[in-house]
């Protein structure tokens, strides 16, 4: 199939990922100009990007005054009481998400210390009742799997394959509200005869009005329903920011709640966990990242990484207790701005990511089981199996590798890594919290260029919290404002557009046609057309490409490109 009947057969039939009338797909008025602002006020571009998680606060007030807010907290404390089960589900972001609250679930029983035997006598099993269905797996987590987004029936076979039984619980999440792999996996939860919730950050009515997938949801009464919209996001199109935020404070905060409810002494009045007022600590959140020396502070850190990158070189995050966080926005890096994505330890041609990160004190399958509080778990997918499930024929005819082996590949533990500092400019990053000591020293730390050692501008804890969730928030919104501006510095953002969008699924394909077309004027038929035109133009070279999109409008508006910064190599 040539481009041309590609490109005919995405505006022929794929109408139902036509997504530009969502709020989260639009350009937020605060933050319009930022990479003109960014250029000469990089203080006051951080105040841009972080004033929008203001946004979030009458949306999670709301929330947490609501009737399904106090749904899912019961619902989550009773299936567990009763011996039922928790998934969380979700894909890219929102998988990542998935992730960690299962993980923040796991390594609060395997941390406590004391007091714990007789909550789990009373309740045998507690610290495996939450689980995670990411869209690919864990694999995912650490590298996009194409297309996986794009399909219910994957949705549906990944959460019955988890084993979602009569009396578990299914909080699906999805910042857009129409990702076919979530909605799959709430139908799977009706099916299956479990409590479904499904978490969404753009309006119910413009949902219903725009995307048939999402109505039918919405208005299944057997699904409760959780609309978190806030507007746009900081960055358009951007849900890993403000989309995220908000749902890791929700659903964080439900979760969290119903632990305290499960581990306060019988009649001891757990349930008063419900009085915190969590907006409140919210906003003093926000307004602690905001004061001056926080906002110089990522400064400095914004600078060191643009430069890095520019000369060619690359970033090592050297974490401990917080590596998941920090990996979460790590891996978002590569999609988000068409950057290398991270690379397994045996591949000689795949490009290094530029920001890679390590535990220095365990091996990579220690790393890897502690970081996640249980050994890895793969997809091992069969070429019949996607064909079963009606996957396109790239998946069916070349399976993807997302068994537990591959994920070992990409090697976060202490092991040397000359591909992060040899003959180039090097930095290693030491990540701590206020207060605490710094992570203890690579092995072959003194080969790299630079060594610094940066303190999360928060103290442990910033709220005293069993899921540690004020921490895991703080980190969020710091990685996320760091990650953005560094490359909006670097000239990854028009406006507030992501140039270098990738397009490794139909709803990234319709963000690329938005995006040529509004830089170019053109139609988008005419931008879809020009779109899969420079995406056969790459498939014919191997290699890691420049986002589609950026390289489409610098084709088109040549003598005056938009910027397309090369990978280091």
């Amino acid at each position: 199939m040539t481009a041309a009947d590609r490109a005919e057969d995405f505006l022929s039939n794929e109408r139902a990922f036509r997504l530009g009338a969502l709020p989260t797909e639009q350009s937020h008025p605060h933050t319009a100009h930022l990479s003109r602002v960014i250029a000469g006020d990089l203080a006051g571009s951080l105040r841009q990007l972080l004033s929008v998680d203001r946004d979030i606060l009458p949306v999670v007030e709301r929330i947490f005054a609501g009737e399904e807010y106090a749904a899912l907290v019961d619902t989550l404390e009773t299936a567990m009481r009763g011996g039922h089960h928790v998934y969380f589900t979700g894909c890219g972001a929102t998988g990542r998400l998935s992730i960690l609250l299962e993980a923040a679930w796991r390594s609060y029983w395997r941390d406590r210390v004391g007091g714990a035997a007789d909550v789990t006598a009373r309740l045998p099993g507690i610290a495996q009742r939450v689980h995670s269905v990411m869209a690919g797996g864990d694999f995912a987590l650490i590298r996009s799997v194409e297309g996986f987004e794009d399909f219910a029936a994957f949705g549906r076979y990944q959460l019955a394959e988890a084993g979602v039984a009569a009396g578990d619980v299914v909080v699906a999440i999805t910042e857009g509200g129409e990702t076919p792999f979530v909605i799959g996996t709430a139908w799977q939860g009706v099916e299956a005869g479990a409590a479904v919730f499904f978490v969404f950050n753009n309006p119910a009515a413009v949902l219903c009005e725009e995307v048939q997938r999402s109505r039918e949801v919405i208005e299944e009464p057997r699904i409760t329903k959780l609309d978190l919209s806030s507007g746009p996001m900081a960055i358009a199109g951007s849900t890993r920011m403000q989309a995220t935020t908000s749902e890791l404070l929700v659903v964080g905060a439900a979760l969290e709640t119903a632990l305290e409810r499960l581990t306060a002494a019988p009649g001891g009045g757990g349930e008063l966990a419900l009085e915190v007022d969590r907006t409140a600590q919210f906003r003093a959140l926000l307004d602690r990242l905001a004061a001056d020396a926080h906002v110089a502070a990522m400064g400095e850190w914004i600078t060191l990484e643009a430069d890095t990158y520019r000369a060619g070189g690359r970033i090592t995050y050297v974490v401990d207790d917080l590596l998941l966080d920090v990996m979460t926005d790590t891996t978002e890096r590569a999609p988000t701005f068409s950057l290398p994505p991270f690379r397994p330890c045996d591949s000689t041609t795949a490009a290094p990511s530029w920001a890679f990160l390590k535990d220095p004190g365990r091996t990579t399958p220690e790393t890897w089981t502690h970081m996640l509080g249980r050994a890895p778990l793969g997809l091992p997918w069969d070429a019949a199996l996607y064909r079963d499930l009606g996957a396109p024929p790239i998946l069916a005819e070349a399976p993807p590798a997302l068994d537990p082996d591959a994920i070992l590949r990409f090697q976060i533990g202490n092991e040397p890594d000359p591909s992060r500092h040899e003959g180039i400019s090097s930095v290693l990053i030491r990540l701590h919290s206020q207060g605490c000591h710094p992570p203890a020293m690579l092995s072959d730390e003194a080969a790299y260029s630079r060594r610094v050692d940066f303190a999360l501008p928060f103290d442990r804890p910033v709220e005293a919290s069993p899921l540690r969730l004020w921490e895991r928030l703080a980190v969020k919104l710091i990685m996320n404002t760091v990650s953005t501006a560094t490359m909006a510095k670097l000239g990854y953002v028009a406006g507030n557009w992501m140039v270098h969008v990738s397009a490794s699924n139909k709803k990234l394909i319709d963000r690329s046609i938005r995006l040529i077309a509004s830089q170019t004027g053109m139609s988008y038929d005419h931008a879809c057309r020009e779109l899969f035109h420079t995406l056969e133009q790459q498939a014919i070279t191997p290699g890691h490409h420049p986002s589609p999109a950026a390289a489409t409008i610098e084709r088109l508006l040549s003598p005056t490109p938009v910027a397309t910064h090369q990978s280091p190599s």
